[in-house]
């Protein structure tokens, strides 16, 4: 069984160092196959309210999460993100794939305020004492927290399919048997120059929405198609077009920061297209007042 390995390869970026290859590798032999051991007794609760009766432990496959305590919640947890792969996997796949998610608080107000914010109605154990990560010793790295486990609860999978739009479709398709398809296949390779890859918001009031723009422009010789674009904070959204862009042809993103609270920023949004140096990063920072 070498999907593990297949899927980190392919979580890689062409700029990745060979330090990096040698933790991922590394990472490889420590989780491909192990059994993951979940807590004896966890509440599962809709945004932390209504407890749910909560079954997965026999299903064929399963997706689990863990969210640690470090750093942005908000940036962590991309509920959004999470409800739009659900939506996809059960449209794809014949059957129930149930999603365990375990989240360890910070602020347990915050985690209540950010489901109820996004809508998410989905079961969610809050971890309080980490229990979860106590039985299992988790990675660090929050790129490594996620799991697609087989019916014995073994590790076939580990990576972020909402960070990683690589490591979504791998799990399309060891979910489906290989049977999904994607169209990041069929599209040729071009070439494609960025107007910046740093955006400064400076100062400005925390209740302001702030929108900035920049340019794509496919210098190749095929049609520029971007798959997905991916940040790394709920807070910031970037909308751009669906449609190909054609040789000589550029497209506009318009990147939406909607600070939750006074804070100076520094994130980063991750462009995935069919170019040759992609992903494609652009960096954004600013001080909300």
């Amino acid at each position: 069984m070498r999907y593990l390995y297949l899927i980190l390869i392919l979580a890689l970026f062409s700029s990745c160092k060979e330090s990096e290859k040698d933790k991922i590798s590394r990472l490889v032999s420590e989780w491909e196959g192990k059994e993951i051991i979940f807590p004896a007794h966890s509440i599962f609760t809709i945004q932390g309210k209504d407890t749910v009766d909560f079954s997965f432990l026999d299903s064929e496959y399963k997706v689990v999460t863990y969210i640690d305590s470090i750093g942005c919640t908000s940036c962590k947890l991309q509920l959004p993100r999470w409800k739009q792969f659900m939506h996809e996997v059960d449209s794809t796949i014949n059957g129930s794939i149930p999603f365990v998610f375990y989240f360890h608080p910070k602020d347990m107000k915050e985690l209540h305020y950010i489901t109820r914010r996004d809508a998410f109605n989905y079961p969610v154990c809050f971890d309080e004492k980490d229990d979860f990560n106590a039985l299992n010793h988790f990675p660090v790295e929050m790129t490594f927290q996620t799991f697609l486990l087989d019916k014995e609860n073994k590790v076939v999978a580990i990576g972020n399919p909402i960070h990683n739009p690589k490591i979504k479709e791998l799990y399309l398709q060891l979910l489906t048997g290989g049977k999904a398809t994607s169209a990041k296949v069929k599209q040729p390779v071009t070439e494609v120059a960025m107007s910046t890859e740093s955006i400064d918001f400076g100062s400005f009031p925390q209740a302001e929405k702030q929108e900035r723009k920049f340019m794509l422009t496919n210098t190749g010789k095929n049609l520029l198609v971007i798959y997905d674009v991916i940040t790394s904070c709920g807070c910031t959204k970037v909308e751009y077009s669906k449609e190909g862009i054609r040789p000589e042809e550029g497209t506009e993103l318009t990147v939406i920061y909607e600070a939750e609270k006074a804070e100076h920023f520094s994130k980063t949004i991750t462009v995935y297209c069919n170019a040759s140096n992609s992903p494609l990063r652009v960096k954004i920072t600013g001080n909300a007042k």
